[in-house]
């Protein structure tokens, strides 16, 4: 690292124990909070220290915050100025609304930080495979200087202009994964009901033009129906919700996302919400007359 701020780090629960544990490995000055101190704990191992109080972040340079709600960011960003002090710069890597993220970059600025709306693209799993993206929007200048840093995250980051425009593409990111995954689910069962092993078709898929690095990430699960979570139907309902409310902003029209939506509804409603939303497989092999078992076949993920 190129220069030696020291970090807050705000949230460490699947996604933000992965990045803060790879910022601290990669030599930072790492200090984490988290409501359930004992979750963050364990990063101690990679250098890291871990606060008791949260207002402890408030003396850092550079802050990031990793949580799952607007309500939770809010509230921890509030906390954190309670005691008086302030970071020079705060990092928002949360998936989040333009609404809400202007509103704290508002609030931000009156107190001179500077924001970076930063949210990413991954999961756990792909965090440790070194394969974690960033889209980042705000100050030029602030990005240029976490630059280093984000990247020591993973395998890169964007940036894509002033203001909340991350936000914007991050939400379109995660209407694009919700879709992408019913189609991939469709054509899966209708492979299998016409005698294609899923295993064979997915080979051939991940190996065509079409195949991508999220494809392949999936395979596994559409193999083997392993549904251990890496995305809730609960997360990925509430980012088709912030697309359709950006669609309506817009005057776009989301035909493909609207009806990917309710498909994604019907799944709650059935009380399917446990596992990860890669269970639209299931509910689209219900909904064609055919009940899957695991294949039991050895799949690679594309991830190491």
């Amino acid at each position: 690292m190129p220069t030696k701020p020291t970090f807050g780090w705000i949230g460490a629960g699947r996604m933000g124990y992965e990045m803060a544990g790879l910022l601290a490995k990669g030599g930072g000055d790492v200090l984490v909070w988290n409501r359930t101190k004992a979750k963050a704990t364990p990063l101690e191992k990679y250098g890291a220290k871990v606060a008791d109080q949260l207002a402890e972040l408030a003396a850092r340079d550079i802050v990031f915050v990793m949580v799952s709600t607007y309500k939770d960011v809010k509230e921890v960003i509030i906390n954190l100025l309670a005691s008086g002090k302030k970071p020079r710069m705060l990092i928002e890597c949360s998936s989040i609304s333009l609404e809400g993220s202007a509103e704290l970059r508002e609030m931000l600025e009156k107190k001179g930080i500077q924001y970076l709306a930063a949210p990413v693209s991954g999961n756990a799993k792909v965090i440790k495979a070194g394969k974690l993206s960033f889209v980042c929007s705000g100050p030029k200048a602030a990005y240029d200087e976490a630059r280093p840093f984000l990247d020591a995250m993973g395998k890169g980051s964007s940036w894509v202009g002033e203001g909340e425009l991350a936000r914007i593409v991050k939400i379109c990111h995660n209407v694009f994964l919700g879709v992408v995954t019913q189609s991939l689910a469709e054509i899966t069962v209708l492979a299998q009901k016409a005698g294609v092993p899923r295993h064979a078709f997915l080979e051939f898929m991940n190996q065509s033009v079409m195949g991508s690095t999220f494809t392949r990430y999936k395979a596994p699960a559409f193999v083997n129906l392993d549904f251990k979570v890496t995305f809730t139907p609960h997360l990925l309902r509430k980012d088709m919700d912030l697309g359709l409310d950006a669609g309506r902003r817009f005057e776009v029209p989301m035909p493909l996302a609207s009806a990917t939506r309710d498909l994604i509804q019907a799944m709650i409603g059935q009380g399917w919400t446990e596992q990860d939303f890669a269970t639209l497989l299931l509910q689209q092999a219900e909904a064609s007359g055919i009940k899957l078992k695991p294949e039991n076949v050895e799949v690679g993920d594309g991830l190491s």
